[in-house]
């Protein structure tokens, strides 16, 4: 599985930003698609998730602003993300969790995500 990402860069307080994930070599028919981050000198964290159906699971601090979608015929997964803080900063990257078994994580490479106050 590979997985290209893209759309970061640099943005105001308030400002809006839409990162793309297309995923290629996928195998597997049950998978959640997701982004999560790491800011500098912290751990990695989800941001969001989307699973085969379109459930859509958020962490708190994002709740309200961020909007995660899948296109399942083109395996890519979106994070609209709007009003953005300066906490947002972070790298952001893709992940595809494989449900069936074995459980399995692939990520990608990840897209700088720097919002300026």
């Amino acid at each position: 599985v590979q997985l290209q990402a893209s759309g970061g860069g640099l943005v105001q307080a308030g400002g809006s930003l839409r990162l793309s994930c297309a995923a290629s070599g996928i195998t597997f028919s049950v998978y959640t698609m997701g982004w999560y981050r790491q800011a500098p000198g912290k751990q990695r964290e989800l941001a969001a998730t989307v699973n085969n159906f379109g459930y859509t699971n958020y962490a708190d601090s994002v709740k309200g602003r961020f909007t995660i979608s899948r296109d399942n015929a083109k395996n890519t997964v979106y994070l609209q993300m709007n009003t953005l803080k300066p906490e947002d900063t972070a790298v952001y990257y893709c992940n595809i969790r494989r449900l069936n078994w074995p459980i399995t994580d692939y990520w990608g490479q990840g897209t700088l995500v720097t919002v300026s106050s």
